[in-house]
């Protein structure tokens, strides 16, 4: 069978080919391999391999390279999921609200929901009293309908590493 580009190219218009993929999921589990050792677990030399890195990077497919710190270690124990509802949908409310929460540290992730719920945000904080702060800080942005906070009580997945779907094969 013979290996095709996925069917989506990205926004440069270049198709990702089984290569691209391999060095994506070798990236995602260890962004601090050299570009030799990158280059070994896809099948290619070094200077092809650097080039199609670059090109990931340039096109934006890879975002950035980071180090993923174990929150507990550093003092973050809760994790928060806090679920928001407003009866405000204008743009300018939006604007303000999405301006202060992205300011807050404390917010790991922040969406925009369908559903039941308007947005969606992840917190880390050290403890109760920490989040309390935080709740108290949020609710003071913008007015709000509803806010709902659900505490987790145990991590039992949690992966950085997407899902890289495989080329379609002919």
């Amino acid at each position: 069978m013979n290996e095709l580009a996925v069917q989506f190219p990205n926004e440069h218009g270049r198709r990702l080919d089984a290569i691209d993929r391999k060095i994506l999921m070798v990236l995602q589990e260890d962004a601090s391999l050299s570009v030799a050792e990158i280059g070994d677990r896809v099948g290619l030399s070094s200077t092809p391999c650097w080039k199609r890195i670059q090109r990931l990077e340039a096109d934006g497919v890879i975002l950035r390279r980071v180090a993923l710190v174990d929150q507990n270690k550093i003092g973050l124990g809760i994790t928060v999921f806090v679920s928001v509802e407003s009866s405000d949908h204008s743009e300018a409310w939006l604007k303000k609200f999405a301006e202060a929460v992205s300011a807050m540290p404390e917010v790991m992730e922040f969406y925009r929901m369908a559903g039941d719920v308007d947005y969606m945000l992840r917190v880390v904080v050290a403890d109760m009293q920490s989040y309390d702060v935080f709740y108290k800080k949020l609710i003071a942005t913008v007015p709000l309908k509803n806010v709902t906070s659900r505490f987790a009580m145990e991590k039992i997945k949690s992966v950085t590493a997407l899902p890289v779907p495989a080329v379609a094969a002919a």
